[in-house]
């Protein structure tokens, strides 16, 4: 039976981290596999025009796209499919203390088209951890999903609301290309049933705050 995913050899998932029994749709059920997914992302340092990130799966076929828009090209990301179609705008808030980022359906930046909102858990950290809250949880008491990250590391794990249950690990790895063409390469392992195309997104928003950070 074919599945519109990417590609995998369907590895078994560790015993540490259980498979969901319900597949968990952010983006939507058709990036949701039933085996784990793995992802390479390139980030495109020197690009004027063609995007800032590629995804693409283990056979190299393009997935995803990030590109930025030319006006705010900090404060907005719009994640396209392989065909151009927007699947989510990434927008920073303005103005706020905990790096507050908001995703929307499509290109939209409208209030009924919320996906979920992340922001740091808090003001000052040695490593980043960010808080993710889906558009259903209202209140903010506990967050749905939590990202641990280690820029020194090169590495972060997203775990499933305040639990130990990865769901999916990314690592950065430098290769002579890389470093020749200006390029970053990461590669991102989804567990199970977890909406890929949301874990792309964090990655995506996860590199930005860096960013920041190393600006400042």
């Amino acid at each position: 039976m074919a599945y519109p995913y990417p590609y995998q050899q369907q590895p078994q998932p560790s015993a540490s981290a259980p498979m969901p029994a319900v597949p968990t749709t952010v983006f939507g059920p058709q990036y949701c596999a039933p085996y784990p997914v793995d992802l390479a992302i390139v980030k495109k340092v020197m690009t004027i025009s063609d995007g800032n990130f590629v995804v693409t799966d283990i056979n190299g076929n393009i997935v995803f796209k990030v590109k930025g828009s030319l006006l705010t090209l900090r404060d907005r990301r719009v994640l396209i499919d392989a065909a151009g179609n927007p699947i989510a705008t990434l927008r920073r808030k303005i103005m706020t203390a905990h790096d507050r980022w908001q995703a929307y359906r499509g290109e939209s930046t409208e209030a009924k088209d919320l996906i979920f909102t992340l922001k740091r858990s808090s003001l000052i950290q040695f490593k980043t951890k960010l808080d993710v809250f889906l558009a259903t949880n209202t209140k903010e008491d506990v967050c749905d999903f939590k990202v641990k990250g280690s820029w020194f590391e090169r590495s972060c794990v997203v775990y499933a609301g305040e639990s130990n249950t990865i769901v999916a690990q990314m690592h950065k790895k430098h290769t002579v290309q890389s470093i020749l063409i200006g390029k970053d390469n990461f590669t991102v392992t989804v567990y199970p049933n977890i909406d890929y195309a949301f874990i792309v997104a964090l990655i995506v928003i996860l590199d930005e705050i860096n960013e920041d950070e190393k600006a400042e």
